[in-house]
């Protein structure tokens, strides 16, 4: 069977139905390159790169091993956000590595936050969360989602939102409320870490 021939489908189910090695491997190659650029961008470090590169695709293999992947003709796409994961969980990794202690210095000023810029990592952090949530938006009912719409990702005012809906600025609010909420439950149900 010559497997460069396959498509990404069917390396899989060759790979998880039959078992075959080689053709997993054809998944790696194949992908080799795009997964490998966008780390090494990321990490600007060509040894951490390699590093990220290999611990992605023992978690693919892994997770294909233990038929944790659905088959939705994305996977490329699922790969590449295993290696956005394992970048995020690189650069949280070294945050916790260097912190300083209060005890060392005796006041606060250095781990506030407040003071300190924007790191890769704070950005790649908040654009998952602002992604995730977003997917969530599109859960709620109608007019939930609309409130939310046109609050946060058109920032009106609640009394704009009350003009151009139609309501009154308390129906609004209690719009957003239960969106508020519903949002709090699906991020449970979906096991979201939101920070």
């Amino acid at each position: 069977m010559n497997l460069k021939k396959l498509n990404d489908q069917e390396l899989l189910t060759a790979y998880c139905a039959g078992g075959n090695d080689d053709a997993v491997s054809e998944l790696i190659e194949r992908h080799r390159k795009k997964v490998y650029d966008y780390i090494r961008m990321m990490v600007k470090d060509a040894d951490l790169a390699d590093d990220l590169f290999q611990e992605t695709f023992i978690k693919v293999v892994n997770s294909l091993r233990d038929n944790r992947y659905v088959d939705n003709g994305k996977f490329a796409a699922w790969v590449m956000r295993i290696a956005h994961n394992q970048v995020i969980d690189h650069f949280r990794r070294q945050k916790q590595q260097n912190q300083v202690s209060n005890d060392d210095v005796g006041y606060d000023l250095l781990n506030n936050r407040k003071y300190s810029d924007a790191t890769v990592e704070d950005r790649l952090v908040s654009d998952q969360i602002t992604a995730d949530i977003r997917k969530l938006v599109d859960h709620l009912p109608a007019e939930q989602r609309e409130v939310v719409m046109m609050r946060h990702y058109m920032d009106m005012s609640f009394k704009e939102i009350a003009d151009q809906t139609g309501v009154s600025i308390n129906t609004a609010l209690g719009r957003m409320r239960y969106a508020l909420i519903n949002l709090r439950k699906l991020i449970e149900q979906k096991q979201l870490v939101l920070n």
